[in-house]
């Protein structure tokens, strides 16, 4: 019996593999902030995505 009989199935099961569930997956956002070391890029940047949230939630509306 050659080598490849033992290895002939190892990389068989990879496309079969279960996909994570969509509450399992992370959306990125675990940033720590601190307004004491924020810069004025950083401010601007938050002030930014509240009116973008604010924006989307009207637009829910």
């Amino acid at each position: 019996m050659g080598r490849s009989h033992g290895h002939k199935t190892r990389d068989k099961n990879k496309a079969t593999l279960p996909q994570v569930p969509k509450n399992m997956k992370s959306d990125g956002i675990d940033v720590e902030f601190s307004r004491e070391l924020a810069d004025q890029d950083d401010m601007e940047a938050l002030a930014r995505s509240n009116a973008a949230d604010a924006r989307q939630k009207n637009r829910n509306k």
